[in-house]
């Protein structure tokens, strides 16, 4: 199949970065891609939950998701949409950072909250805080799509192989991390970390990510890393989108699951152990 991830810059205006997303999910479609991944926080980068509140919608009121799911039924495409920021009934004001998978009917085929929380001091100057502003979710998700089993995970969650191997485990062949990655663990661990969770699961590894210095109105800057990946079974890297906002496309060969999985058939040889 062919498919394409969306690199993006997106700033804290929704209605700004979905006039990009839906240019570049038509111009995608208009070269054959029949399955579109956007990167996390598609619809708004920012950390000022002030500027969150003002712009921010729950679910059923998001226009991002209402046009990302027209637009799938009027080219027949499917979309993951790696995550929107959302407001929920929360006690303590926080949001959802959830991810939607729509399949080419419109209709939504799997969500997913993340789980993992970013809460750490990369430095004196760069801090993230994540848990201060979203909900943890607390369950993880395999969807049915038209390429395959989907394990849903973001950003962070890349970090926590248990949960790339409790949805291998769960049927996943395909495992998505759409992500704003920081710049500084990004140079470091990227690419090594999501070649790692193909390699482990036998999955092919998709990454749609934002890129940049992203510009805001209500926040402080925020910079991400970019080079959306992605990465086959065995491990080889099929695509680097580098730091250049845009769409990248790429053909995915579901044999190569079956293929890497017979030649180390690691989930079938894993064995329960008593903890130490």
């Amino acid at each position: 199949m062919r498919a394409a991830v969306i690199q993006t810059n997106a700033s804290d205006d929704p209605s700004e970065n979905l006039s990009y997303i839906i240019k570049s999910v038509r111009q995608a479609a208009s070269t054959g891609a029949e399955f579109i991944f956007t990167p996390e926080v598609t619809n708004c980068v920012s950390t000022s939950r002030a500027r969150q509140n003002d712009v921010l919608r729950h679910q059923g009121d998001d226009e991002t998701l209402k046009e990302l799911c027209s637009l799938a039924r009027e080219l027949y495409i499917s979309v993951s949409i790696g995550s929107l920021a959302v407001k929920i009934d929360d006690p303590d004001g926080r949001f959802a950072n959830r991810s939607f998978l729509i399949e080419p009917s419109g209709q939504i085929v799997g969500q997913y909250d993340k789980i993992h929380m970013f809460d750490v001091q990369i430095s004196e100057t760069e801090t993230y805080r994540e848990s201060a502003g979203y909900r943890p979710g607390d369950r993880a998700v395999v969807a049915n799509t038209a390429l395959g089993k989907v394990g849903m995970a973001i950003c962070y969650d890349l970090r926590f192989p248990l949960l790339a191997n409790a949805l291998a485990q769960a049927g996943a062949q395909i495992l998505l991390y759409p992500s704003a990655f920081s710049p500084v663990t990004g140079a470091a661990h990227w690419h090594s970390l999501l070649r790692a969770r193909a390699i482990e699961t036998g999955c092919y590894v998709i990454a749609a990510a934002q890129t940049g210095t992203h510009p805001t109105i209500g926040s402080k800057v925020r910079s991400t890393y970019g080079h959306s990946l992605v990465v086959d079974p065995w491990g080889e890297v099929i695509l680097d989108a580098g730091v250049d906002a845009g769409i990248y496309t790429f053909d995915i060969e579901m044999v190569n699951v079956t293929k890497a999985r017979q030649k180390v058939p690691s989930l079938l040889n894993a064995r329960p152990f008593l903890a130490p």
